[in-house]
């Protein structure tokens, strides 16, 4: 391991520096959130076109969750959780809603790649990403490969979308436009930073690390999340921290995204990489009519009720909501929440509707017999 360290080192280097090439290539184009879509576009085309190997070890992947956590976590005031309270039930129909659609895009899916439903079905399972393969590699006759990649392109999909469609004007309503400078509201002072920002530092890595032991979901981001909304109920405020520290967070985790998706060992490409994008367009056309509801069910901007909605994950909707001014307290409440939900409640009845499905299999083939 030690002879590989300096190879390590040096593919690690060029990974940073493929990072930085897309962030300040996207930053100079005017690109949407350029240092998460930067980083990923400029990683995938390496990784993909160029056959290149990049190193991007999980602590730094971590190392930005927090810091977006902790910048969600400061938009948790009393009035932002009270205000999510009252959605709890809206929150849960949503879920429901956007999983039946989940279904209903697998069986379509199924259908014309000739695979099996349960491949379909966690392939367009939406957020959870980890949760989602665990759950795959658990399950006989899942092809993990499918899964995998039509679960990051749809990823991908989803994060340059989002940025592109809240550019539109109709969901710019109440919104700054995402090419707004961050610094026009965040100044970069440094100084402003200390002391309080020692305290929710530790904080947030004891939460992550603690909701890490004890298998949290995503618990390098919900872990500080929570964390830094505790420190603010109890009066602790927390500075908000300057445009580079949020730049450098987006590309450690646009970095990671990018670096999933590697489609070189992949059996029918094409086929694969076309149903996966179809399916994450249909997933993000669901979503923008799920907005659409949620914005007739409460007062809260377009921007927001998409972001909400949005079936990305909830550290990249965080971002995107942080640049645009939306609703961060909203966007994080419905994000969390379906978060949650997949987490705990969709592998035990993914596992469940398998069983059924195995028995009418293996009823028909008595029958048949």
């Amino acid at each position: 391991m030690k002879a590989n360290a300096p190879h390590l080192f040096t593919q690690f280097i060029l990974t940073l520096i493929t990072a930085v090439i897309g962030g300040v290539l996207f930053t100079l184009l005017h690109v949407p959130v350029p240092w998460l879509l930067g980083p990923m576009v400029a990683v995938v085309i390496g990784t993909n076109v160029m056959n290149r190997v990049y190193v991007w070890p999980s602590s730094i992947r971590n190392t930005g969750m927090i810091i977006v956590g902790y910048t969600i976590g400061l938009s948790m005031t009393s009035t932002a959780l009270k205000q999510m309270a009252l959605q709890l039930p809206t929150m849960l129909l949503m879920t429901l809603l956007l999983m039946l659609l989940c279904s209903g895009i697998a069986f379509v899916i199924s259908r014309f790649s000739g695979s099996d439903y349960s491949t379909s079905l966690l392939s367009s399972i939406p957020g959870g990403l980890t949760q989602v393969i665990m759950l795959a590699e658990e399950t006989k006759g899942i092809n993990l490969a499918v899964v995998t990649v039509t679960q990051v392109i749809r990823l991908m999909i989803i994060v340059i979308m989002m940025p592109l469609l809240v550019m539109i004007p109709i969901f710019q309503q109440g919104e700054a436009t995402v090419n707004a400078p961050v610094s026009a509201t965040v100044p970069a002072n440094w100084a402003g930073l200390f002391p309080n920002i020692i305290i929710f530092a530790l904080v947030c890595i004891v939460f992550a690390l603690v909701g890490s032991k004890i298998n949290f979901p995503t618990a390098f981001l919900l872990g500080p999340l929570i964390g830094t909304t505790l420190l603010q109920l109890s009066g602790v405020e927390g500075p908000k921290l300057p445009p580079i520290v949020v730049d450098a967070a987006q590309l450690m985790i646009g970095t990671h995204v990018g670096s999933m998706l590697n489609i070189n060992q992949l059996q029918n490409k094409m086929r694969t990489i076309g149903l996966a994008i179809a399916s994450g367009v249909m997933l993000v056309i669901g979503g923008v009519i799920l907005s659409m509801v949620l914005t007739k069910l409460y007062p809260i901007s377009n921007a927001t009720s998409l972001l909400s909605m949005a079936p990305g994950g909830m550290d990249q909707m965080g971002i995107i909501a942080h640049e645009i001014h939306a609703d961060l307290s909203i966007v994080s409440g419905y994000q969390l929440f379906r978060t949650l939900f997949i987490y705990f409640a969709i592998p035990p009845a993914v596992k469940l509707m398998f069983k059924i499905m195995n028995r009418r299999r293996t009823g028909q083939r008595k029958y048949s017999h």
